[in-house]
């Protein structure tokens, strides 16, 4: 099969490859880039252990083709924070206890991320639905939840003290 010129910018970096169209994201970026916080969980979308924000919208890349992210802006955990300066999201994680594992960690905060840009003052209840499609198989739940809501409430202080 040939192969296609793809652009793409991950985490604020340019990237330039050559990748067969029906070559999936999650592969291009853990084996070809090394950005590994997004994981294969399932293969089949159900998870959300790969989920990575795509042009202002959070989607799983084990269903998108390299084809179609050809020009996209991508963001993975890996540019929402690191060791030296977390994301407010990672750090309510952590306080919250908001993992046990780790393995649907990336997937969960890079989509609460986007729900947080969707709906910056969301309602217990708006969590949990806006979360859904994100699975984790250790915790109950409550403390993601508690350290999404966590989240919001830091932002928009820091939004307000902005003002």
């Amino acid at each position: 099969m040939s192969k296609m010129q793809i652009n793409i910018t991950v985490n604020g970096k340019k990237q330039e490859l050559l990748a067969e169209p029906r070559e999936l994201l999650i592969h291009v970026l853990r084996e070809r880039l090394g950005v590994t916080g997004p994981h294969v969980g399932c293969d089949t979308s159900h998870c959300g252990a790969c989920t990575v924000d795509m042009d202002g919208k959070s989607v799983k890349a084990c269903t998108v083709f390299a084809a179609q992210a050809n020009g996209a802006d991508i963001t993975t955990i890996e540019g929402l924070g690191g060791p030296d300066g977390l994301h407010v999201l990672q750090q309510m994680f952590k306080e919250h206890h908001g993992l046990q594992c780790g393995f649907c960690t990336p997937g969960m905060i890079t989509r609460a991320y986007r729900l947080l840009q969707e709906i910056p003052n969301p309602s217990e209840e708006e969590v949990r639905f806006g979360m859904a499609g994100n699975l984790c198989r250790c915790t109950g739940y409550q403390n993601i939840v508690k350290a999404i809501l966590a989240a919001a409430a830091e932002l928009n202080a820091a939004k307000e003290a902005a003002q």
